[in-house]
């Protein structure tokens, strides 16, 4: 019989979901040497919380966190909580000696990320960051094309992450955009995401020049209601940056990006090729090569929907595409084999330390309007 290993959720909305049904497809399809077992499932709403636990598995429901990682039934605390509130959960859960599977951005602060690297690595357990569109199979193709010296020395990294939710000045504000819980607005939130794949692709970022705005300033409390808020984050961000390899890199991210509902995009241009992708067909990858004959070069598409592709063996055959959900199950899948070989798992969180450290350094640059070293020579 397979050693089971038993799950403790905390946090139920929208990647409360995404990561309840990664846990309950994990198996069939990854057959991973631990088994699963959704124990229990936190959240602030009991009634919410217990249709919760029956609608996805879980054998009980709580409202109080604090019981449920000191449960001697449960080994892995899987938090899915705005970032304002992930670092004293993920502190206690090591404390408690709990692996711990975090959502993404993994805290408000450096001083808070860094004590959770440092209650994590003193209780040596599996600590995980949720960047999960490393796992999309054409994102870690990329990897490998690169890694394989396919298009030579990187010299420009170009990222965006264009949502248009924002739009309309009448959507109600919500915690994503008070800084008290969100820290930043897409600067923090979806440049996060952009930031951890640059570095997954190309490598350390050294310095940031970074500029921000906030487009509208006040919004409703809930729909449709007079009564408005502040907005205190930004709407949009851009950086510039420079890697430690010598490249030069852009990032846009904005929550104004009129038609685009959910654009994770980037290119990548290099000595002898280039790439491309798109979150929004995450299974295209573009690749472009100098080796081509002059009359045939060109932007080639490659599905990763093959066998050989990262992942893509565990699901359909070729042709079939997967989605945004699979990317949830391929870092469980990950993370239960980290577990079980006692190993370290990429992206943890000293990786997700320096994604709040470009972060951080780029809203220094947005006060100052001066470029901004990261790390100190």
């Amino acid at each position: 019989m397979k050693k089971k290993i038993r799950i403790a959720l905390i946090g139920t909305e929208f990647m409360g979901r995404a990561h309840a049904n990664a846990w309950r497809q994990v198996v069939p399809f990854f057959e991973p040497k631990l088994d699963p077992i959704l124990k229990v499932v936190c959240g602030r709403d009991a009634a919410k919380t217990e249709a919760f636990a029956r609608r996805w598995g879980f054998e009980e429901f709580s409202i109080d966190w604090r019981t449920v990682v000191d449960r001697e039934d449960v080994d892995v605390v899987d938090l899915s909580l705005p970032q304002s509130l992930q670092p004293e959960v993920a502190i206690a859960a090591a404390k408690c000696g709990k692996h711990i599977f975090c959502e993404k951005p993994m805290a408000l602060t450096v001083q808070a990320a860094e004590e959770m690297i440092r209650e994590a690595e003193k209780a040596n357990v599996r600590h995980y960051v949720n960047y999960n569109y490393r796992r999309s199979p054409a994102v870690s193709l990329a990897k490998q094309i690169i890694e394989e010296g396919r298009i030579g020395e990187i010299r420009h990294w170009r990222g965006a992450y264009l949502q248009h939710w924002l739009v309309d000045p009448k959507a109600p504000i919500g915690w994503k955009l008070k800084k008290a819980h969100a820290g930043y607005g897409p600067h923090g939130d979806l440049n996060s995401h952009s930031v951890d794949l640059a570095h997954f692709l190309v490598g350390k970022i050294d310095s940031v020049y970074c500029q921000k705005r906030t487009f509208v300033n006040e919004r409703p409390i809930e729909k449709g209601s007079r009564t408005m808020d502040a907005v205190d984050v930004d709407d949009a961000s851009q950086m510039l940056v420079n890697f430690d390899c010598g490249a030069l890199g852009s990032f846009e991210a904005t929550r104004f990006a009129t038609g685009q509902r959910n654009a994770n995009q980037f290119e990548i241009f290099g000595s002898q090729g280039a790439l491309r992708w798109d979150l929004e067909d995450l299974t295209r990858l573009e690749f472009y090569s100098k080796e081509d004959p002059s009359h045939l070069r060109g932007y080639r598409t490659i599905l990763a929907s093959e066998p050989e592709h990262p992942y893509v063996g565990k699901w359909w055959p070729p042709g079939h595409a997967i989605g945004y959900e699979h990317t949830f199950v391929h870092a469980v899948a990950d993370f239960l084999i980290a577990i079980t070989k006692g190993q370290p798992i990429a992206p943890d969180f000293s990786d997700g330390l320096r994604v709040l450290q470009i972060l951080e350094a780029a809203n220094a640059s947005a006060d100052s309007g001066q470029r901004v070293n990261v790390f100190k020579k």
